[in-house]
């Protein structure tokens, strides 16, 4: 790390006469939002506090690198959710945990952790039968504790009457914007912080103790020694490579005593003699086995005065470099030429390129430990220390963990792959759905390098020579093949106006160029599907995120219609291409956009398929399936199934979002779009679903809870059978509703939305740190960083070195991304200021509210 990077200082930039200057402290005071809390009799909650007692029983806070793995730090200290072999497996809670022994006390031996949360001991696989073996449920723990994260950092604090200590817990693993080889690495660390709470002093043993976890059938498994620790390991065999893998547990302490064997005998004999062995106040060490040693503990033996502290960092590393992971249907061509020169036939991770094995990972880690630490802090900070909303700061942080989720991968050559999210077992929906990536907007600004290998992928292997884009990329990644059901209006046209985002951002203008020719196919490509008369009016079947093509000409794909065509003007014009015919779509297209489509108060879908009866009952392979003769009733008085037609879809100007968060402005009529987004607040906001009917998906949201719906028919003439995900509540659609309401000055509709919302998750049912959808840790929430965005107007031009600002709430500090650096900008009396925390921000020129600084 550069010692420019190490101190945290105000850029003072001459700009034609003005000066962006420091800003006084004491003008920062962050501001407090509060929610009502039905549960606590009229009390209110406050968002960013300590979660405690029931708040405490969902929470799993991942701790993982980007694509490389991750495991959570529950709210009670456990370690749950081991999810390191490349696939989610969310419901693996692993024997490893921490144990404190006050010598000489008895009953002085507790597990680090607070006691198992209810919902646990009931219900679950197994729980009838007494647990999964080896479990270590039953051991004695702490009776309470307190859980406050600030990503990527989590911290608990446990207490129990009965021990005169208190222990600190602070859980974290690298995060820092702009670096994205050190954000993807796979480790974690645990720091433990002891006081001695008592008169007297105190002698004590620490100890962390880990179930070969990894250990598999078919192969051979060992735990040999390491330096200051252990690594658990398991061999690969010839029929199954990818069982081969490594996880090390290791101290900066100089003198662990290491026990590299447990006990070997049956079933639970080996968590027996452990807890026996713990609960003595003598230690001794055993050598390492050559096979099947049940598991190991290391322990460190200190002293403590009366109020005196003692830390322990324990890092841990993990190295899977082989897997069986394969998803798509590569192009006939490819597949017959495929090589060892055009890759590996199944996912390896950008890690193993990397490191050789786990010694090279685990040796990094510790290294870099401090480093790491540091720049992990000056993002903290910078994000945190801030003065927008607090239930902002809640939604954007705790949707980042999903990039430390399994919903992640990195291959081999550095390109990230994704899913949508994550099922219990596997991952949900392949190929970095650009439909549902659409919405994601951290991303590009923390790692601009990662967002622009999606388009990398989707202009190049994802797109053929007609313009053609799937919509889903193949796991390696590799040329498509194309069929219909890989044609997505929305994702296809979403991707030009990433395109030029992307650009923006970052400000390579070489990229732009080489990237260009594939953009304008695209482009010409969704003009001949959907827009053949080149009469601005988008006809024929639109698939979209719905899973589900619409029909005719709608609002959502309209205006994505049109944000593309804006885009490839700009981008055009900069190349000094010929852009005319894009020009005269594109007033076309919003003419019609805002004179046919509009009702009055909400853009709607005009439902058109020419000739849809006769193929309907001809079996037009468009169809999900054959019609029955129940489904070709409603099809002939109604037109296709799951469409829309006169409803108020939350999604229904979503091109207008789309363009503002990427640099290119609102291309609708802006008081049309804000009597869009007030009626979806109005007629899909629910301060309670207790009388909403949703036979879809409800566990997203339901009962008394409170939550935006997808659409809803105000005027009447809802369909028999409209688009049948359009009585869920997605958190990512909240998201993108919510910040567009403050892009259009509506900021309490915005925040009431957000604060409704993160109020589903605050612990006691849903995890906080989970937003799901199809899945875990689901990419559409990653929309919630468009809040950063809305509330402040802070953007980013590297193209031009310019800093936009146009705040919707007054003055404020707030977090701002580049591809270069990150920081904080201050804007306090119409004054601007940028403090750079990490890296470089150069500025040349500011504009404030669509005005240039003179």
């Amino acid at each position: 790390m550069q010692e420019s990077n190490r101190r945290t200082f105000i850029k003072k930039l001459a700009l034609g006469g003005a000066v962006i200057s420091a800003v006084p402290h004491q003008l920062m005071a962050a501001k407090t939002a509060t929610i009502f809390d039905k549960n606590s009799g009229g009390h209110k909650k406050l968002f960013r506090t300590s979660y405690t007692g029931e708040q405490l029983q969902r929470i799993a806070f991942p701790i993982g690198g980007m694509g490389a793995g991750m495991f959570c730090l529950e709210g009670t200290g456990a370690i749950s959710h081991l999810s390191i072999r490349h696939r989610p497996e969310m419901f693996f809670e692993p024997c490893v945990f921490a144990a404190i022994r006050i010598k000489g006390k008895k009953n002085g031996t507790r597990i680090l952790e607070q006691n198992v949360p209810a919902w646990k001991k009931f219900g679950q696989k197994n729980a009838a039968l007494g647990g999964t073996d080896g479990s270590h449920w039953g051991l004695p723990r702490f009776r309470h504790a307190a859980f406050e994260a600030q990503f990527p950092f989590a911290s608990i604090t446990l207490t129990d009457p009965q021990m005169p200590l208190e222990v600190s817990l602070k859980g974290w693993s690298p995060f820092v914007p702009s670096e994205t080889d050190d954000s993807s690495l796979p480790v974690g660390a645990l720091e433990y912080t002891f006081k001695n709470m008592g008169t007297e002093p105190e002698e004590y043993i620490f100890s962390y103790n880990a179930k070969n976890v990894i250990a598999e059938p078919k192969g051979n498994s060992s735990i040999r020694s390491n330096n200051n620790g252990f690594t658990l390991s398991m061999d690969g065999i010839d029929d199954n490579p990818e069982k081969q893998g490594y996880f090390t547990v290791y101290t900066d302490d100089e003198e662990p005593v290491v026990k590299h064997a447990w006990f070997r005998g049956f079933r639970r004999d080996a968590l027996s003699m452990l807890w026996k062995t713990l609960g003595e106040d003598e230690i001794k060490t055993t050598a390492a086995l050559a096979t099947d040693a049940p598991g190991a503990s290391l322990f460190i033996p200190f002293k403590l005065a009366p109020g005196e502290l003692r830390t322990f960092k324990l890092m841990f590393a993990w190295y899977f470099p082989e897997t069986v992971l394969r998803e798509g249907d590569s192009h006939p061509a490819y597949t017959e030429q495929q090589t060892s020169v055009s890759g590996p036939k199944y996912y390896k991770p950008w890690y193993s390129v990397q490191f050789k094995n786990i010694d090279e990972v685990a040796h990094y880690w510790k290294k870099n430990y401090v480093r790491l630490y540091e720049q992990s802090t000056l993002f903290k900070k910078a994000f945190f220390d801030s003065t927008l909303p607090s239930e902002v700061l809640e939604a954007v942080s705790a949707n980042l963990s999903i990039l430390k989720s399994p919903t992640i991968l990195r291959q081999h050559d550095g390109r990230l792959w994704a899913w949508e999210g994550c099922g219990d077992d596997v991952g949900s929906c392949w190929g970095s759905c650009t439909h549902v990536w659409n919405y994601a907007q951290a991303l590009p600004h923390l790692f601009p390098d990662m967002e622009r290998s999606f388009r990398e992928t989707e202009f190049h292997e994802n797109q053929d020579e007609e313009g053609h884009q799937g919509h889903r990329a193949n796991l390696p990644i590799s040329p498509l093949r194309y069929n219909y059901h890989m044609k997505a209006a929305d994702g296809q046209l979403g991707g030009i106006m990433k395109v030029y985002r992307d650009w923006r951002i970052c400000g390579d203008t070489a990229w732009l160029r080489a990237i260009y020719p594939k953009v304008k196919a695209s482009m010409d490509y969704c003009i001949r599907v959907w827009d053949p008369k080149k009469l601005g009016v988008m006809e024929g079947d639109q698939l979209n995120t719905y899973d589900q093509a619409f029909w005719g000409p709608n609002g959502m794909c309209m205006s994505i219609y049109l944000g593309a065509l804006k885009a490839m003007i700009c981008m055009g014009r900069f190349f000094k291409d010929d852009v005319r015919i894009y020009e005269g779509i594109f007033e076309k297209a919003k003419a019609y956009l805002e004179q046919h489509l509009f009702n009055g108060a909400y853009f709607v879908q005009e439902i058109n398929w020419p000739g849809l009866t006769d193929k309907a009952e001809k079996g037009d392979p468009r169809f999900v399936g054959s019609y029955t003769a129940d489904e070709l009733e409603i099809v002939r008085k109604e037109g296709p199934k799951y469409q829309y037609g006169d409803g108020c879809l939350s999604d229904g100007i979503l091109g207008s979002w789309l363009s503002e968060v990427c640099g290119l402005g609102n291309p609708v009529n802006p008081e049309k779009v804000k009597s869009h987004l007030l009626s979806v607040y109005k007629y899909n906001q629910k301060s309670t679903l207790h009388n909403h009917g949703n036979t879809q998906r409800a566990t997203y949201a339901n009962g008394e809870e409170a939550g935006l719906v997808l659409c809803s028919w105000p005027k009447g003439n809802r369909l028999s059978l409209p688009f049948y995900y359009c009585d869920e509540v997605w958190t990512g659609v909240e998201y993108q509703v919510a910040s567009h309401l403050i892009f259009t000055d509506r900021l309490e509709e915005g925040l009431e939305i957000v604060r409704a919302c993160r109020s589903r998750y605050d612990g006691s049912i849903r995890n906080p740190f989970n937003e799901y959808e199809y899945g875990h840790w689901y990419a559409r929430s990653l929309s919630s960083y468009s809040l950063l965005q809305a509330l402040t107007g802070i953007r980013y031009d590297a193209v031009d070195n310019t800093l936009f600002i146009d705040s919707k709430i007054g003055d404020f500090t707030a977090f701002i991304a580049t591809a270069t650096g990150f920081g904080q900008v201050h804007f306090f009396d119409g004054e601007p200021a940028l403090q750079v925390f990490y890296g470089d921000i150069v500025v040349e020129k500011i504009v404030i509210s669509g005005k240039e600084m003179a």
